[in-house]
């Protein structure tokens, strides 16, 4: 007698706990994995190459888009950059206010501006190195647009931000420590950068000074791997540096030291006039009574007769640099350019555009110091100083003070001439703009608009622990507050001395009415059938849960308090907290950032 298969026969639960042992097995073997990368440098390392290669790759995709979008649009010949350009047709800058037009269509379809989104920066600064592949892609696709139909703006925003994400979710997957999953996205993002600029050394310092905010002993390694990887992938992939390869005009001599640090002087004034130039035309902008969507169409619109007068205010202007440099352009002409490119730049970004001006800085840097050098000589009769070597100092010092990174920048004109004499200079120029920028302004681009949001920080300096840190998690609950109505006497009654140092009280609503020390209620003069309340203190000065704890140790200064409340909106008392607490726990998380940071595995 035969018997048909039915479907829960053995066999097919046989395939049922073959499928449940793979999904296992794999599982076990991710763990094993997670367990051994969180605990081998070598591994983090390797991994750090991965995600390098994987970012460099990812510049060049981005760059290969923007400059497709151009050429087509611009009718641009084969190898020719945008900003080079002799001339464009009045027709073809229509392309700006039609980008503009395409930026707010896609904007609102990523719905872009519903919510906020987080780059590099901001993630390892506050977030712990989490980033979110949406937002992400978002602000790449923003950029490309921008970038692809010729506003005055760089892809480097762009790239950084791929190259983070990258680290950020590879060290999602292996749950690695904050300290780590930072340091990787600093890697990313410096991995990026390296293979867009063909500059492994410069990609490291970005890494370094403007994403992971310190120089640490356990990122040496990770870092470095991961720009080298960079620029092997971008350059296998046969990316166009975007490195100036320039020869030094003349060797620095030491009071040439000197001149240059005037020049990093003069770049950091530029610098600051004209990140708070963003802000003011971004506040101008936002009351023209034109959608906030559209700005960018009129933004565009105010582009065009801009680039009309000399195409090299468009894009980021790498064609242009490059021309600027290898000609003898009259400093007239340079002037002008200055002026146009920084209008055009401004334009963009307080018009919505989106971008950054990595390179934008770099090229005006290139004609301030050419300006620099050429008023110098003729104020002086001669020459001092070489217009080129001015030149590549400008373009590094005006950068330090947009951008931030001294080394970095300073790294870039290293591997553009391989003249450690000039980079010595470069070097002092960038710490004289750096300084100047931080005691006056306190802000590098990146975190002048991180600031215009809201936000404090100052650079990517993990303080993230200081917003987690909050009053409603420190605080020591209050389950049964005392009303105010009860007499002194009942009070003493409930609370002997010893029992208690102090006691909140409410009114009959629930409502925060103060603190009473319980050695009050006991003191000569005291009277019994007084209400308790009469001797609360600290009235006003409460607590909100979601205050942070530099918040909170402010507002223990300004009351003199050594006990305040935590209160909700509605009046309600939540909890009780000590200055000594708050005090001791900032020590313990502030000691535990500090050795985490510089902690070798």
């Amino acid at each position: 007698m035969s018997m048909k298969a039915r479907p829960d026969m053995r066999p097919d639960l046989r395939d049922d706990g073959g499928m449940t042992l793979d999904v296992t097995a794999f599982r076990l073997a991710a763990a094993w994995l997670r367990r051994r990368v969180r605990g081998s440098e070598a591994l983090l390392i390797l991994l750090a190459v991965v995600i390098g290669g994987a970012a460099g790759l990812l510049s060049v995709v981005q760059g290969a888009i923007a400059r497709t979008i151009q050429h087509l649009l611009f009718a641009l010949p084969s190898g020719q950059r945008l900003s080079a350009t002799p001339a464009i047709p009045l027709p073809a800058l229509l392309a700006l206010p039609v980008g503009g037009v395409i930026l707010a269509l896609f904007s609102h379809a990523a719905k872009a501006r519903a919510r906020k989104m987080v780059d590099a920066v901001e993630a390892n600064a506050l977030h712990g190195g989490r980033m979110s592949w949406s937002d992400s892609l978002v602000i790449s696709g923003q950029t490309i647009i921008s970038n692809g139909f010729g506003a005055s703006v760089g892809l480097e925003a762009a790239y950084a931000q791929l190259g983070g994400l990258v680290a950020s979710i590879a060290g999602g997957w292996f749950k690695l420590r904050r300290a780590d999953l930072r340091v990787l996205v600093g890697a990313g993002a410096g991995a990026a950068i390296a293979g867009a600029f063909g500059a492994p050394l410069a990609g490291a310092f970005y890494a370094f000074e403007i994403v992971i905010g310190a120089y640490t002993p356990a990122a040496i390694a990770p870092v470095a791997a991961a720009s080298l990887s960079g620029v092997l992938v971008a350059q296998a992939f046969g990316a166009q540096p975007y490195i100036v390869h320039a020869t030094v005009g003349e060797q620095v001599e030491t009071h040439h030291y000197l001149i240059y640090a005037g020049l990093g002087a003069v770049a950091a004034v530029i610098g600051i006039l004209l990140m708070r130039a963003v802000a003011e035309i971004e506040t101008v902008s936002r009351r023209v009574p034109v959608r906030a969507a559209l700005r960018p169409v009129l933004g565009g619109m105010l582009l065009v007769p801009l680039a009309w007068m000399t195409p090299q205010v468009l894009s980021a202007g790498h064609g242009a640099l490059h021309i600027d440099l290898e000609y003898g352009v009259p400093l007239t002409i340079l002037a002008a350019i200055l002026v146009l490119k920084s209008a055009a730049s401004i334009v963009s970004l307080a018009f919505g555009f989106r971008g950054g001006l990595f390179f934008a800085s770099l090229f005006l840097g290139s004609l301030l110091g050419q300006l620099y050098a050429g008023g110098l000589g003729w104020f002086a009769g001669h020459s001092l100083v070489d217009p080129t070597n001015a030149a590549l100092v400008g373009m590094a010092a005006l950068a330090v003070a947009v951008v931030g990174g001294p080394m970095t920048m300073a790294m870039l004109v290293l591997e553009a001439t391989h003249d450690f004499s000039l980079a010595g200079a470069t070097i002092a120029a960038g710490l004289v703009s750096s300084t100047i920028v931080r005691e006056t302004f306190g802000y590098s681009f990146s975190t002048w608009r991180l600031h215009l949001r809201g936000e404090t920080i100052k650079s990517a300096r993990d303080v993230g622990w200081v917003r987690t840190l909050t009053a409603g998690r420190m605080m020591r609950k209050v389950e049964r507050a005392t009303p105010a109505r009860i007499t002194i006497a009942e009070f003493r009654r409930l609370f002997p001395l010893g029992s208690t140092s102090r006691v909140v009280v409410i009114d009959d609503q629930d409502r925060y009415v103060g603190i009473v020390q319980t050695a009050s209620a006991f003191a000569e003069g005291a009277s019994p059938s007084d209400a308790v309340g009469t001797l609360a203190i600290h009235r006003e000065q409460v607590l909100e849960p979601d205050a942070g704890i530099k918040a909170v140790m402010t507002a223990f200064d300004a009351a003199g308090a050594d006990e305040m409340a935590i209160v909700a909106g509605d009046g309600r008392v939540l909890g009780i907290l000590s200055e000594s607490y708050v005090r001791r726990r900032y020590a313990e998380e502030l000691d535990k950032s500090q050795r985490a940071m510089f902690r070798e595995d």
